[in-house]
């Protein structure tokens, strides 16, 4: 049994990731931290986990954490993270980060997007936590980088047909569009209900620190740089990620092609699932799954996928690789 601790447990991403462990078999949650003014009873703070959860939300104190645990889930913004992961991995606990702050192995291009790093010494050994492509990597990792929830979505369309040449390596789009909670916990005017409800609007354009993190991983796959433009919208609905991405395929491919391509590259993958329509939210929410569904329109490639942004997206997966990271069976918890 394996002792897990959540660094930020009072957030979006926190929650998910209680509802997860407390149906491990084979993790036992044993301490929850957060600011001191975010600190209390979980089953207070989160409705849901009354007579279901009896513990509490802490101020973090390092000494407790490293008796009690044997990892830890680390749900802190970027720039916070860096300032307790390094301590975290000399206590000689296994980190899965939720931040940026290893996901981007060039650092200037990290501190082009995000701040200046902090921790360049353990960036050079985390591990990018996308299973289907790093797999092997990150069962032998000390530090695993949770991808961000856009980057999942897109790189999950776009694997086969980066992996198989399939398409130009320039000109890719990807369209997303994602539920409010993708803000975090943290009132804003944006996100506000009367601002949000029945509207759709696009952010970030052509700047956000999405974009590079997809154009790495893709060129991991394709082993070639590859340049992607990303547009990401917010909807009025809670969770999850719709993505569109648009591609130009090297040579002629038909759509039965391209599906039957997808299906033999993701036949042994236990959380992506290739449907013969366009994929739903509904059909995907609060699960660890991705649905992708690949056709050909007038010569152009479209990959359509959907994800739970606070599942697939970010906590489902830090259990995923917390599973790898043990040698247990990849599903447990999630399925």
């Amino acid at each position: 049994m394996v002792r897990v601790a959540i660094i930020g447990a009072s957030g979006y991403t926190g929650v998910e990731a209680i509802e997860i462990l407390l149906r491990h078999p084979k993790a036992e949650l044993t301490y929850l931290t957060a600011l001191p003014e975010e600190c209390g009873p979980a089953a207070e703070i989160f409705g849901q986990l009354r007579g279901r959860l009896d513990m509490p939300i802490e101020p973090l104190d390092m000494n407790k954490l490293q008796q009690r645990a044997d990892a830890v889930l680390c749900c802190l913004p970027h720039k916070v993270s860096m300032g307790f992961v390094p301590k975290l991995l000399a206590a000689g606990l296994k980190v899965v980060d939720f931040s940026a702050d290893y996901r981007l192995r060039d650092v200037s291009v990290y501190e082009k997007y995000y701040v200046p790093h902090t921790d360049r010494e353990n960036l050079a050994h985390a591990v990018y936590g996308l299973p289907e492509l790093y797999r092997n990597q990150i069962g032998s990792a000390r530090l695993v980088a949770n991808p961000g929830c856009f980057p999942t979505g897109a790189l999950l369309a776009l694997l086969p047909v980066l992996k198989g040449k399939r398409i130009c390596s320039k000109g890719i789009i990807v369209n997303a569009v994602t539920g409010v909670s993708g803000g975090g916990k943290n009132p804003s005017p944006t996100f506000h209900f009367p601002a949000m409800n029945e509207n759709l609007l696009p952010y970030g354009v052509g700047t956000h620190r999405h974009m590079p993190e997809m154009e790495q991983v893709a060129a991991d796959a394709a082993g070639e740089p590859v340049e992607i433009v990303f547009q990401p919208h917010v909807g009025p609905f809670d969770r999850g990620i719709l993505s569109s991405v648009y591609c130009e395929p090297v040579g002629a491919v038909t759509a039965a092609q391209l599906l039957e391509l997808y299906r033999k590259f993701y036949k042994n993958e236990p959380f992506v699932q290739i449907l013969s329509k366009p994929p739903a939210l509904k059909h995907v929410a609060k699960s660890n799954y991705c649905h992708i569904f690949p056709t050909v329109v007038k010569g152009r490639i479209l990959i359509f996928s959907a994800i739970d942004n606070l599942v697939k997206g970010a906590s489902g997966q830090a259990i995923q690789n917390l599973n790898l990271l043990y040698g247990f069976e990849e599903t447990l918890g999630l399925k």
